[in-house]
């Protein structure tokens, strides 16, 4: 089974995929960074040179990609669960894992970064709680959820790869 994680920006789902592909010697695919290396653009420039409706196209079929493959490890954009027909890729060979935090956990950790598109606003507090609001019901749409808030992505990978329900699907 391929571990997927989904989840809203600065939830760690990158960095804690990356330690549990480690861990595990599988794979480690992030869809965003996927995206990238094909176009030879950053999200934001894609962003801003193509508009949202073709990066979710193209992020539609780095995801049909990677979801056929084996055993590895997956983080996608936070926005992967607005199309249901990603999940339903994900979902055929994978556990889908979301990450978590408040909308306050989530501005403190991202507001020096200016690699945000959706973020680049007059204030962007008010809108990782409008976009949270908006993808809550998307982002319940999984088999483990955990609480990213106070947790280092360490912390978070040992937290998941020793919850029963995980260890169950995995070994």
């Amino acid at each position: 089974m391929n571990l997927v994680f989904t989840g809203f920006m600065g939830t760690g789902k990158s960095k804690t995929g990356k330690i549990i592909s480690e861990k595990l010697n599988r794979g480690f695919f992030d869809t965003d960074a996927l995206i990238e290396e094909k176009f030879g653009l950053s999200v934001g420039d894609i962003f801003k040179k193509f508009g949202e409706v073709w990066f979710r196209r193209a992020e539609t079929n780095i995801i049909k990609e990677v979801s056929r493959k084996d055993s590895v490890v997956i983080s996608c954009g936070g926005g992967v669960v607005l199309n249901s027909e990603n999940i339903v890729f994900l979902r055929q060979k994978g556990i889908i894992i979301n990450l978590y935090a408040s909308a306050e956990v989530i501005y403190e950790r991202l507001r020096n970064e200016d690699n945000r598109p959706l973020l680049k606003c007059s204030a962007p507090m008010a809108e990782i709680k409008k976009l949270l609001n908006l993808r809550r019901s998307y982002y319940v749409d999984c088999d483990f959820a955990f609480n990213t808030e106070n947790l280092t992505p360490a912390e978070v990978a040992d937290k998941i790869l020793n919850s029963e329900g995980v260890k169950t699907l995995l070994f």
